[in-house]
């Protein structure tokens, strides 16, 4: 019995372990992050989550970053966003 309890944390641990490796952190350029902290765009209203890795719906208009085809940005509930335009994903909540 404690053999097989041993065994089975331990091939949690290790896929949990492999899950977490699977994670990627964008880092997004300081002249973006700039840039969309100084753009003048109103805040739409979103009753979901907006966190890192969510994916924000079509009804939330995201605006493009001229220096830069792989980001764009939003203002959600009144936080500025970075977002992925291809997926529509959040990259990073600016606070």
């Amino acid at each position: 019995m404690k053999l097989s309890t041993i065994v089975t944390t331990a091939l949690l641990l290790t896929a949990g372990a492999a899950f977490a490796q699977t994670a990627t952190v964008v880092t997004v350029p300081g002249e973006v992050r700039t840039y969309v902290t100084e753009q003048e765009v109103p805040s739409v209203v979103y009753d979901g989550d907006v966190v890192v890795g969510s994916e924000l719906p079509a009804s939330v208009e995201v605006h493009t970053i001229p220096s830069s085809k792989s980001y764009s940005y939003t203002v959600v509930n009144k936080q500025r966003v970075i977002v992925d335009p291809q997926t529509r994903r959040v990259i990073e909540v600016i606070k």
